[in-house]
């Protein structure tokens, strides 16, 4: 992992070798280390562990590799290892699979070359990135079906703000901002949120909350 000051460190795993070339190069124009490259899911595992970076960018299908089934081992084996998924697919359920499995970002190919950099440095920083139709798409898909006022009247209104805050990517001083209380109070609403709702992460809370209908 860098030190603070140092480039941020990314490995980039995709099976199409043109398209790392072009990433490569769009990260490293940004200021960024590509650590290590690799074509399937087994050595995404390896060289995230053999490489320790702040990032790793992923595509979710590689031939008969899956995206996935590494990105579940990655976030089980190194939680602060952050990842963003960088794909063709914009199906609802690779997103929510993708997000629930440990992502930190899903960005679609086509995304402009600026945005893939930027995407790739928010979430190395923390935050959750993904595109704002792509996330219109997968509120108004699941408020459709599901309700959650069972997992709403378990959380305090309180509790409920600070999800919902958490679930457009604000960090802890933000979400302490807008609701004028202190980050350490906000840090003990969000842990108070995590075991509510049986989550292990910020954004598996945000995905639990669109899933049930909570935001």
């Amino acid at each position: 992992m860098a030190n603070f000051g140092d480039p941020l460190r990314v490995v980039l795993i995709d099976d199409h070798q043109l398209f790392r070339e072009g990433m490569r190069g769009v990260l490293e124009a940004d200021g960024m280390v590509v650590a290590g490259e690799g074509a399937n899911g087994q050595e995404a595992v390896a060289l995230t562990r053999e490489h320790q970076p702040d990032a790793l960018v992923l595509d979710l299908r590689m031939g008969t590799s899956s995206g996935l089934d590494a990105l579940r081992s990655v976030s089980n084996a190194w939680p602060a290892i952050r990842t963003i998924v960088v794909t063709v697919s914009a199906e609802r359920g690779d997103v929510l699979d993708a997000l629930a499995a440990g992502a930190c970002g899903y960005l679609l190919k086509d995304t402009a070359v600026d945005q893939l950099a930027i995407g790739v440095r928010q979430v190395a920083e923390g935050q959750i990135v993904i595109s704002s139709a792509l996330a219109d798409a997968l509120r108004t898909h699941v408020r459709a079906g599901v309700r959650g006022e069972e997992h709403r009247q378990s959380l305090t209104p309180r509790e409920q703000a600070v999800l919902r805050l958490m679930a457009d990517g604000a960090n802890n001083v933000a979400i302490g901002r807008e609701l004028s209380i202190s980050p350490h109070t906000v840090k003990q609403y969000v842990k108070s949120i995590f075991e509510k709702l049986g989550v292990r992460s910020r954004v598996q809370a945000a995905v639990h909350a669109v899933r049930v209908g909570l935001v």
